[in-house]
């Protein structure tokens, strides 16, 4: 599986945010978070998008109640620093519970979001994530909030010889997290994630595609390489799916095409030893790999790239 969000760059920011705030710095709940202000309301652009504000609560409020939030708010905070996520998420939930109008509420909705991820409870993370934006769907952490949706789904993507719906749930959460917010680093890091994703699906096409062919279906095989070229562009299997095509093409007589094939692979790949294989199935005869400008393949190929 790819890096999990715990040993990556994002993880180790938000730690390093935690630990200047007091939460991992070996404060006591008596003593070091006495010192310690709300900082949820920060707005330091080097941090703010790439972690949750969980901020802390100062044990010695005036009110009982207060005292009763600043209570469970840090308890929770102090099992994420232990590593006690499953505790900590109860914590947090019971912030929320006991104190559903308190700004903490709002906060504790994330951070169990963020401990059900931490444990892997990934459908607890989703739940969570998603109940906060819909209660809080302007909220400055709305993007992080999002970004755990997508880290989630993309967590579960199973391995390419499985059913690939779960791979399209985490695509489709990972391009809305660069379509609502394009300009955070969140963007960044999800459009990099899809293209694992859609790289993914394009090998389960492919995979099938080649199990079509073994068995003589070249039309069913010839599907599953054509969803590759045109919705899987982008992908790492582009070029052995228009080499399949052609060989899939050749075998069924249809020879235009496959030339179509080879030379647009030709073209776009001409150091693949995919064109190279084109180059001798089509070249028999003294035919030379030749794009027609009708094919479906030499526009699928304009249309990406005009």
């Amino acid at each position: 599986m790819t890096q999990s969000f715990a040993s990556s760059p994002f993880f180790l920011r938000a730690i390093a945010l935690l630990m200047a705030v007091g939460v991992l710095g070996g404060c006591s709940t008596s003593g070091g978070f006495k010192r310690l202000l709300d900082r949820g309301d920060e707005s330091s652009t080097a941090t703010s998008n790439v972690v949750p504000r969980g901020g802390v609560v100062a044990p010695d409020m005036a009110s009982a109640d207060d005292k009763a939030v600043a209570t469970l708010y840090n308890g929770g905070l102090a099992e994420l620093q232990s590593g006690a996520y499953s505790r900590a998420q109860k914590k947090f939930a019971e912030v929320e519970r006991q104190h559903p109008y308190s700004k903490w509420a709002t906060k504790s909705i994330l951070m169990q979001a963020f401990a059900a991820y931490q444990r892997r409870s990934y459908d607890d993370a989703v739940n969570a994530a998603k109940r906060f934006t819909a209660l809080h769907p302007g909220h400055k952490d709305a993007p992080y909030a999002y970004y755990l949706i997508a880290l989630s789904e993309y967590e579960r993507i199973a391995d390419v010889r499985r059913d690939q719906r779960q791979t399209e749930k985490a695509v489709e959460a990972l391009e809305e997290i660069a379509r609502r917010y394009p300009d955070t680093a969140y963007a960044a890091d999800a459009k990099e994630k899809a293209k694992l994703g859609y790289d993914r699906l394009a090998a389960k096409e492919m995979e099938i595609g080649r199990y079509y062919m073994g068995q003589g279906s070249y039309l069913a095989g010839i599907n599953r390489f054509k969803k590759v070229v045109t919705d899987y562009q982008q992908t790492s299997h582009t070029p052995e799916a228009l080499y399949r095509l052609a060989e899939a093409y050749m075998a069924l007589g249809v020879v235009s095409e496959a030339q179509t094939a080879a030379a647009v692979l030709g073209h776009n790949f001409p150091n693949s030893e995919w064109y190279r294989d084109a180059y001798q199935l089509v070249g028999s005869d003294g035919r030379q790999p030749v794009a027609s400008e009708s094919s479906w393949i030499t526009k699928a190929f304009r249309s990406f790239t005009g």
